[in-house]
C-alpha cells in the first residue's frame, strides 16, 4: 500500500470478505510488485552506472570494480530473485569490462579479477535469497492485511449508494498500522422510524479500537429498529458502550434522524460538528445548542443530552467527518485542514444526482490529500448525504 491509504467507497459493499483481485493487490503492493519492473531495477541499475563512471573517471591506476557488490545488495530490496539475478549478470559484464580497461585481467594480475568476481558472485546468491525470503515475508503480510482488511468491511457492513430517502457518498481510510484496522465507524439504516445515521470515532487504534467499535455499531443496529426516538437509540448505545468497554475508554458520535422531508434530527456526543451546505454552496457549521460528552463518560456529567433539529432541503448536502479529517495538517505548514472553509465549493449542487454527490467526495478528499502532502496519519471518515424525496 503506498503510502496514501486506500479509501472505501459504498458502491460495492462487500462485506464476507475480500475478492480475489483485492488480495493479489495486497501482496502486490507490500512488496512493491505493482510498481514497474524497470523503476524497482532502476536503483540497481543506477549503482551499476555510478560505479563504471566512478573507476573510468578514476583513471587506470585506480581499480575500483569490487565496488560492483553493491549492486546485489541495493537489488535485494526491491526485485524478485531471478529479477536480481538478471540485473546482477549485467553487473557481472560491467566488472569484467572494468577489470579489462584497468588491465588486470592479464596472467600477472589474474588474481584481482578472480576475487572480485568471486565477491560478487558470492554476494549475488546471498542478496537473491534475501530477496526471496523478503517476498514471503511479503506474503504473510498480505495475507494479515487481507484478513484484516475483510473484518472491518465485515463490521462496518458498508451500506449501499442509497439508503432510503438518502443518497450517500463515503470515503473512508484507516492509517492506524499495517492490519489497516481503525477506530472510526458509521452506519446507515432504514427503520420504521426513519432513516438513521450513526458516526463514530474510537479513541485509540488497532484491536482494542476494533472491539469498542464492534460494540457501538451493534448496540445502534439493534437500537435504531426498535426505540421510537433518536434519544432512545442513543441512550441504548450509551449503556452498551458502559457494559462492554473499558473504563477510560470513549467514543466521540452523532446521530441522525430523517423522517419527514425538509428536516432532520442531530445528537452530538462530543463529536465534529457537522457542515450542511446548501444549493448556493454555503456551508453551515451545525453546533450543538447543548454540546455533550462522548459515550462512555455519561456517568461523569449531570443531566441528558438534547438532540435538535435543522432543515435539510432537497439541495442541501450533510458533511459528516471525523476528527482525522479536520486534524490532518497542512504538509509544511502544519495547519489543521480548513474543512469548514473549503467543503462548500467543493461540494455545491452535488445533491442533484448521485454521481455529482460520488464526485464531491472524491473533490473533498482529493483537497485534503493535497493539504497533507498525500498521505494521512490518522483515521478518516467523510461521509456525504442528501435527499432523494425531494
Amino acid at each position: 500500500m503506498f503510502p496514501i491509504r486506500r479509501a472505501q467507497s459504498p458502491s460495492a459493499p462487500e462485506a464476507a470478505g475480500l475478492p480475489p483481485d483485492r488480495q493479489r493487490g495486497a501482496l502486490l503492493a507490500a512488496d512493491l510488485q505493482d510498481v514497474p519492473l524497470w523503476r524497482r531495477a532502476a536503483p540497481a541499475l543506477l549503482a551499476t552506472l555510478l560505479v563504471a563512471l566512478a573507476d573510468f573517471l578514476s583513471g587506470k591506476d585506480r581499480y575500483l570494480a569490487p565496488l560492483m557488490t553493491v549492486v546485489p545488495t541495493i537489488a535485494a530490496l526491491t526485485l524478485r530473485p531471478r529479477e536480481l539475478l538478471a540485473v546482477c549478470a549485467f553487473g557481472l559484464f560491467a566488472v569484467f569490462g572494468l577489470s579489462h580497461y584497468d588491465e588486470v585481467d592479464n596472467i600477472n594480475d589474474a588474481r584481482f579479477l578472480y576475487g572480485a568476481m568471486v565477491g560478487y558472485l558470492v554476494v549475488t546468491l546471498f542478496s537473491a535469497w534475501v530477496a526471496g525470503l523478503r517476498m514471503r515475508r511479503a506474503a504473510a503480510f498480505a495475507a494479515v492485511s487481507s484478513v484484516a482488511e475483510a473484518a472491518q468491511r465485515a463490521l462496518l457492513r458498508l451500506p449501499g449508494p442509497v439508503v432510503g430517502p438518502l443518497r450517500l457518498a463515503v470515503r473512508y481510510v484507516s492509517a492506524a498500522d499495517a492490519s489497516r484496522i481503525g477506530g472510526d465507524l458509521y452506519s446507515v439504516l432504514e427503520t420504521p422510524h426513519g432513516t438513521r445515521v450513526a458516526v463514530g470515532d474510537v479513541r485509540g487504534k488497532g484491536l482494542a479500537a476494533v472491539q469498542t467499535a464492534a460494540v457501538v455499531l451493534g448496540a445502534f443496529r439493534e437500537a435504531a429498529y426498535d426505540e421510537a426516538g433518536l434519544r432512545g437509540v442513543a441512550a441504548r448505545v450509551e449503556a452498551s458502550v458502559e457494559r462492554h468497554v473499558p473504563d477510560g475508554e470513549f467514543t466521540t458520535a452523532l446521530f441522525a434522524e430523517f423522517r419527514a422531508p425538509g428536516e432532520m434530527e442531530l445528537l452530538q456526543y462530543g463529536h465534529v460538528p457537522p457542515i450542511r451546505v446548501d444549493g448556493e454552496g454555503r456551508a453551515i457549521l451545525l453546533h450543538a445548542p447543548d454540546p455533550w460528552v462522548p459515550l462512555g463518560l455519561g456517568r461523569l456529567a449531570a443531566g441528558e443530552p438534547t438532540s435538535w433539529g435543522q432543515p435539510f432541503g432537497p439541495e442541501d448536502v450533510l458533511v459528516l467527518c471525523t476528527d482525522g479529517v479536520i486534524e490532518a495538517r497542512h504538509r509544511t505548514t502544519g495547519e489543521f485542514y480548513p474543512l469548514a472553509e473549503r467543503v462548500g465549493a467543493l461540494v455545491r449542487g452535488a445533491a442533484r444526482s448521485a454521481g455529482e454527490l460520488e464526485a464531491a467526495v472524491g473533490r473533498v478528499y482529493g483537497d485534503l490529500l493535497a493539504h497533507t502532502g498525500g498521505e494521512l496519519r490518522d483515521d478518516a471518515l467523510l461521509l456525504l448525504i442528501a435527499r432523494t424525496d425531494g
